[in-house]
């Protein structure tokens, strides 16, 4: 027993031999016989009967007319602390119910008794053993035949109910091996792993469920009767799972089928029995392909069905099955003995042939008369022809027919304008919930606001220096009108009137802070300034040195802005001395950042400018050089020619000339030029 449903499940547990690794183990399985269940009897039902019970009283209590159950809010504490109670009294003969704040700030208390309880669910308990006395009248058991008693689910723990079990069963004790809340749970894992190709269980455990529901098949279209062909159960209850069905209908037209329940038994929350239905198409097409043949038998459809290990049915395919009768020549198998004599002559000029062919082929086709003769062989006609018959011969001829499957039931598709309204809805819903989120936000901050106001304006002694009395007086009596309002009037009110109070208040206090902020933050800005301006002389100073390329007019105007700043601070510094602390700040942290941020960019400007590069002039070519001989004396000498050439460049303008001096006296000491490798 669940918390919305009662069932009774018989199972038979049994064992088997199966060979694993070349070894017989025995391997536990059990098998679900039958299932019987009353949906709407479960742990929901019991507390209801408590939650009208203690509503009852509470409107006593009240009185003046008042119904605590056309208050949702207010029936849903009670439901909370009714299910508390219910359970302190499965292991207490009395138990207390205490609800504050139940409704209009009343607290409900009051205790209730076992036997009161007991006494509120009398025919709850009868009702309880129907799941269990139908399971054993269709199963055609004792209770003498039953092993055990399993109890699964939280509502079993009611003695009451444990008490009717024991009486029914003829027990002293009931079966309570399982976690009743948690079996449901490991068993479907267990279920779930033992099906699993990716887990493998360290002991091997056999499963047989079967179909909960009687599942019916009929079939629909034009020249169909209804009767009991069309309309059949193609699966009865406690069917094993998985299995396959087949069925077959002898018609010439495309049809519809319907999958159902049996109307007697539907699951719960089921209001039309019909499930899935299906379109087959193609018969008709077929049959008019394959009338003018010669047909054995009428044209029919093959329907095939699947009932998967869940249960759920299915059409999986479909074919249109045609018979045909034909006369056809095949060879006549009962031959007489002058046959026989007639043809054995045929039979030696093959294998002569064959033989013949055989030794051409080893002569690599060397003897043109040896092929000739095979060929003559080959090519002699058979004396008598093959002697046949006609036999009347069936063929079948399947043709898969098109399945449409067609959604039906709570699963149909909705209409356009159904699911345009369903939009609209939805964002309406939207629009509500973002309202509702804002003005949890708003009110938040409201009340943040107000609460951290009041303590800075009560204990911080820097906002006397810039307040009057009267003003944080006057500031003080807001946020209490305001906090006032947010707990009377303001428990309900929109995120509108949240933040036309939030806006009030800030329009007053934002001044005041503002000063508040200033009295550190501007000092501290001030000191920060004049440090920079007397770095920034240091800075100068090092480009006068270390970058004397910078344009002394940049630099200039770097050195008359620091000047102005400087100027500019100490004047601002004298007024807002002299004004009142009380007043609008006449020197701000924000004016003081943002002069001395256009300085630093100036300076970082006139320091980016990079050393100009200097001018590199080309050294003037001597008139007497001669291209080509110069060239060839260079080329002719030893390996130590181009670093000579290097150091009397450096050293002296006159290379050219030494260059060409030593080029001569090597033609000169050598004639032909001498051969190296290549550099």
């Amino acid at each position: 027993m669940g918390a919305s449903s009662t069932y009774a499940a018989l199972v038979y547990f049994s064992a088997y031999n199966a060979k694993e690794f070349g070894k017989t183990v025995s391997v536990n399985q059990f098998q679900v016989k039958d299932v019987r269940w009353d949906p709407e009897l479960g742990g929901q039902t019991m507390e209801s009967r408590l939650v009208e019970y203690f509503a009852d009283e509470f409107n006593k209590q009240v009185g003046n007319g008042v119904d605590v159950r056309k208050f949702p809010k207010a029936m849903a504490k009670l439901k909370k602390q009714v299910k508390r109670t219910k359970e302190i009294l499965s292991a207490n003969t009395v138990a207390p119910i205490s609800v504050e704040s139940l409704y209009d700030d009343r607290d409900f208390r009051s205790t209730i008794t076992r036997e009161k309880f007991e006494e509120l669910c009398a025919d709850l308990w009868d009702r309880s053993l129907v799941p269990l006395k139908e399971v054993l009248k269709h199963s055609g058991l004792d209770l003498d035949e039953l092993y055990a008693v399993e109890l699964i689910g939280g509502a079993t723990r009611v003695p009451k109910l444990q008490a009717k079990l024991q009486e029914f069963l003829g027990k002293n004790e009931l079966d309570k091996h399982l976690d009743a809340d948690e079996a449901v749970v490991l068993g479907s894992s267990l279920h779930a792993a033992n099906l699993s190709d990716g887990i493998k269980l360290n002991r091997k455990l056999g499963m047989v469920d079967g179909s909960s529901y009687g599942l019916v098949v009929e079939l629909d279209g034009p020249d169909l009767l209804k009767d009991e062909s069309t309309r059949q159960v193609l699966v009865p209850r406690m069917r094993k799972l998985p299995s396959k069905m087949f069925r077959s209908i002898v018609h010439t037209k495309d049809f519809e089928v319907s999958l159902s329940y049996e109307p007697d038994l539907l699951p719960p929350g089921v209001t039309s029995p019909v499930f899935a239905q299906y379109s087959v198409s193609g018969l008709a097409d077929a049959s008019e392909k394959y009338s003018s043949r010669n047909l054995s038998s009428p044209i029919k459809a093959n329907l095939h069905f699947s009932l998967s290990r869940s249960g759920i049915l299915s059409l999986d395919r479909a074919d249109a099955v045609i018979e045909i009768s034909e006369w056809v020549e095949v060879p006549k198998k009962n031959l007489t003995v002058e046959n026989t004599t007639t043809t054995s002559p045929n039979i030696t000029l093959e294998t002569d042939t064959k033989n013949t062919t055989e030794e051409s082929d080893e002569k690599s086709n060397s003897d043109g008369v040896t092929n000739n003769i095979s060929i003559n062989v080959t090519e002699e006609p058979s004396t008598t022809e093959p002697i046949t018959e006609k036999k009347l011969k069936r063929r079948t001829f399947r043709v898969p027919l098109k399945i449409v499957e067609k959604t039906v039931g709570p699963g149909m598709p909705l209409s356009e304008e159904y699911l345009a309204q369903a939009k609209r809805k939805l964002e309406e819903l939207n629009k509500k919930d973002a309202e509702r989120r804002r003005t949890a936000e708003l009110k938040n901050t409201l009340e943040g606001y107000i609460y951290s106001t009041k303590e800075k304006l009560e204990t911080t002694e820097e906002f006397e220096k810039i307040t009057t009395d009267d003003e944080r007086k006057s500031f003080i009596e807001k946020l209490d009108e305001v906090q006032e309002w947010l707990y009377t009037d303001g428990e309900d009110a929109t995120a509108k009137e949240f933040q036309e109070r939030l806006d009030s208040l800030k329009a007053f206090g934002d001044p005041i802070f503002f000063r508040y902020k200033e009295l550190s933050a501007r000092p501290t800005a001030i000191e920060l300034t004049r440090k920079y301006v007397g770095e920034l002389q240091q800075i100068v100073q090092g480009w006068e040195t270390k970058k004397p390329w910078l344009p002394k007019d940049r630099v200039d105007e770097v050195v008359g802005d620091a000047d102005k700043l400087k100027s500019w601070l100490d004047e601002k510094e004298a007024e807002q001395k002299k004004a009142s602390g009380f007043s609008t700040p006449v020197l701000t942290s924000e004016e003081i950042y943002s002069k001395v941020l256009n300085l630093q960019d100036k300076v970082a400007s006139v320091n980016r400018i990079p050393k100009p590069k200097p001018k590199i002039e080309k050294p003037k070519k001597n008139k007497t050089e001669t291209g080509g001989d110069n060239t060839n004396s260079a080329d002719s000498t030893s390996g130590e020619t181009p670093e000579k050439v290097k150091q009397t460049t450096d050293s002296d303008g006159s290379a050219e000339e030494k260059i060409n001096s030593e080029g001569s006296a090597d033609e000169k000491a050598n004639p032909e030029p001498e051969v190296h490798d290549e550099l």
